[in-house]
């Protein structure tokens, strides 16, 4: 059971990561987790946990932890934004099709608003990138 268990474990926290090292090997073939780090992958920093020194090794599964984070994180992103434009199409059918006065009323100047800013952000973005070239 315990043998196929890998010697790191993450618990992924809210900008980062706590670290654990998997342990099996002792008397009563326990797993034991030992907390050595905590991760934040904002700004890169790793602290380790109490007067622990980390490996180079524990050092190597952690960078390469955070940069497969990142790298799941920035596609969620991206997968968000294409949700979004979806939500967008669908609420504009919603809005032509099936709402009644009083839905359009309670969501309205919300949504206009949102897309305002949204809008307002996109075009200067653009102009920036146009400026730029």
């Amino acid at each position: 059971m315990a043998d196929g268990l890998p010697t790191y474990f993450f618990r992924i926290r809210e900008n980062g990561a706590q670290v654990f090292r998997v342990d099996t090997a002792n008397r009563q073939r326990r797993i034991e987790m030992d907390p050595i780090a905590v991760i934040n992958i904002k700004n890169g920093e790793v602290k380790p946990q109490g007067d622990r020194l980390l490996s180079e090794t524990d050092m190597k599964e952690i960078r390469h932890w955070m940069q497969h984070r990142e790298n799941v994180l920035a596609a969620r992103e991206l997968d968000d934004i294409q949700r979004t434009l979806e939500h967008l199409n669908m609420t504009a059918q919603w809005a032509q099709s099936r709402a009644t006065e009083a839905q359009l009323d309670e969501v309205t100047d919300a949504l206009l608003l949102a897309m305002h800013d949204l809008r307002t952000v996109l075009v200067r973005k653009r102009s920036e990138t146009l400026a730029k070239e």
